[in-house]
């Protein structure tokens, strides 16, 4: 079947002496895995290998035979040209962690178009603002709703959260339960938009615990989840 959709790429792996894997996450079927064969030594095809940066945005006419095999791109062009996210280092940065957390998360090969919508309009806000340090930590807290382990907020006021149990709690209930400086600040992230993040000043230390706390949690929530290879770069430059 011949198919017309938006995509985002997640990642493109070198296959044999001139192929690429390319994995896109898909408007209309959800995460497709694609063969091309010889681009990494064609000139002249109709598929160029800067296409398929990290989370470049497509339109792809693919053909998908819907079997669990490598599908096959027939034509790919961009479809949103980004101003600075392959051009500002700390942005680049950015984008290969973002990158791999978003292949770690989403494996449904079905359609989720506010997902798709989510992530298309995160990056054109990341593309285009300037105050991005945080930006991270809020996608991931955003992209948890998507993928069905947002935190309960309804009882925010209280002092643990339970990394677990996904929810705020009076008291420490186990191991699972944590307070202190980094739960304050990730209470910050709740109910506002990236707009808002130019408002938050953390340091470098409060940037990486909370950093790490949304990700013990997506550890635990998320099957199959791995640590990011990407992380330690994205560390060094925003510390």
């Amino acid at each position: 079947m011949v198919i017309t959709t938006k995509a985002i790429v997640l990642s493109a792996i070198k296959y044999a002496e001139a192929d690429l894997i390319v994995t896109c996450f898909t408007e209309s079927t959800g995460i497709k895995s694609y063969l091309l064969r010889r681009i990494l030594k064609s000139k002249k095809g109709k598929l160029k290998t800067s296409h398929f940066q990290p989370l470049t945005q497509l339109e792809i006419v693919a053909f998908h035979k819907d079997k669990g095999t490598l599908e096959r791109i027939q034509e790919a062009k961009i479809a949103t040209p980004y101003v600075s996210l392959h051009t500002d280092v700390v942005k680049s940065a950015l984008v290969l962690f973002l990158a791999e957390m978003l292949k770690n998360s989403i494996k449904e090969e079905e359609t989720n178009k506010p997902l798709f919508i989510f992530i298309e309009e995160s990056l054109l806000w990341l593309d285009n603002n300037s105050a991005i340090a945080n930006f991270h930590i809020l996608f991931l807290l955003k992209l948890a709703a998507y993928l069905g382990f947002y935190p309960d907020a309804s009882d925010i006021d209280q002092r643990y959260f339970n990394l677990a149990e996904g929810y705020f709690e009076k008291n420490d209930t186990g191991n699972y339960s944590r307070n202190g400086p980094e739960i304050r600040v990730f209470k910050q992230f709740f109910g506002i938009n990236f707009d808002a993040l130019v408002e938050l000043k953390l340091t470098k230390t409060e940037r990486s615990n909370t950093l790490d706390l949304l990700l013990v949690y997506y550890q635990l929530h998320l099957q199959g989840y791995r640590k990011p290879k990407s992380l330690l770069v994205l560390n060094q430059l925003f510390n």
